[in-house]
């Protein structure tokens, strides 16, 4: 099975590579790195990515910006706005503009986070933004065509990213992305569409 995984070189799409790349062929997508390149703020910057990589059986999206941290009060239009390019439109027009690349059987998964059901103080946009994308997915998958299929995972804070978002969140408890990068196993190898895997809470 030939992958694409967009986020590859991240803390959790390295992961995920570690966890598949044993009996499957990862195409490795990043901003800067990895074996192709891609902007998912810009729709053009998509479609390229779809034309340079030809033929998959799978997508994955494990990047994506989660949005501007911010007191709700301070929030402005363009926060919102900004907070909704990558992580929301990006990993939608991954959906959109790939049904047509992929075969009848491929399956595209996306990446979410536990904020829209457990917010913390700063982060109405990241919660506004992960809602969004799991009621995209629920709703697309009666859509599919063939038996594409469409999932979400939504992970609990990742344990090494603790350091980096310190104070953000109070007596969370947080998970290794080794076990987050299985839930993009079952979602991938397995049947289930239209599904919300929670991971680690």
């Amino acid at each position: 099975m030939r992958i694409m995984l967009v986020g590859a070189t991240g803390t959790l799409g390295r992961a995920i590579s570690q966890e598949l790349s044993s009996d499957c062929d990862i195409v490795s997508v990043a901003n800067r790195s990895g074996d192709y390149q891609v902007d998912l703020a810009d729709s053009a910057s998509i479609t390229a990515l779809y034309q340079s990589v030809g033929a998959v059986d799978a997508v994955i999206c494990a990047a994506a910006h989660g949005g501007v941290i911010k007191p709700v009060e301070q929030m402005l239009r363009q926060d919102f706005l900004d907070s909704m390019k990558s992580k929301l439109l990006g990993q939608i027009d991954l959906v959109t503009q790939g049904i047509a690349c992929l075969g009848t059987e491929a399956s595209f998964t996306l990446t979410t986070g536990l904020l829209n059901h457990q917010p913390i103080a700063k982060g109405a946009a990241a919660a506004m933004v992960n809602a969004a994308v799991e009621g995209f997915a629920h709703a697309a998958a009666i859509d599919m065509p063939a038996r594409q299929r469409i999932n979400v995972i939504s992970p609990a804070l990742l344990q090494e990213s603790v350091e980096q978002y310190r104070g953000l969140f109070p007596g969370y408890l947080p998970v290794p992305a080794a076990i987050v990068a299985k839930a993009y196993r079952k979602a991938v190898l397995g049947r289930q569409n239209g599904a919300v895997i929670r991971v680690g809470w």
